[in-house]
């Protein structure tokens, strides 16, 4: 019986170890794409110019920070932007939260050129630019 009784401590003492192990390598901050809701596009850019949008959106809680933007270009005239914010894991502030962001987009070609920014969900606003 005090062996039973040693056996089920020893067996119940790993599951709590394994369980505290498992928790230490859970990461406490995560990167995750955020939506934009709308996106505010000066005019009177030229080949000069420092291209650059406003963008707004809504974080879901007080445990989402702003990190910046990830701007790629898959063609001469098409630009990708998605929102980045981290998230830490734990007790958050429930409730929503504004954000305006200035995202600055660099030197564009003379034309016209399509600022897509693309959402979490595979979902896109897009929007227009012109360079004289």
């Amino acid at each position: 019986m005090k062996n039973l009784f040693i056996m089920t401590a020893l067996v119940t003492l790993s599951g709590f170890s394994t369980a505290f192990a498992d928790q230490a390598q859970v990461p406490t901050e995560k990167e995750v794409v955020v939506a934009i809701n709308e996106a505010y596009v000066p005019a009177g850019f030229d080949i000069n110019s420092e291209v650059f949008v406003v963008a707004s959106g809504i974080f879901p809680n007080g445990c989402y920070r702003w990190k910046g933007a990830d701007v790629t270009t898959p063609s001469d005239k098409i630009h990708e932007i998605k929102a980045m914010a981290t998230v830490k894991q734990g007790m958050c502030l429930m409730v929503l939260i504004p954000f305006n962001k200035e995202i600055r987009l660099g030197k564009f070609n003379q034309g016209e050129h399509t600022l897509r920014f693309i959402n979490g969900d595979g979902t896109y606003l897009e929007k227009k630019v012109v360079i004289e």
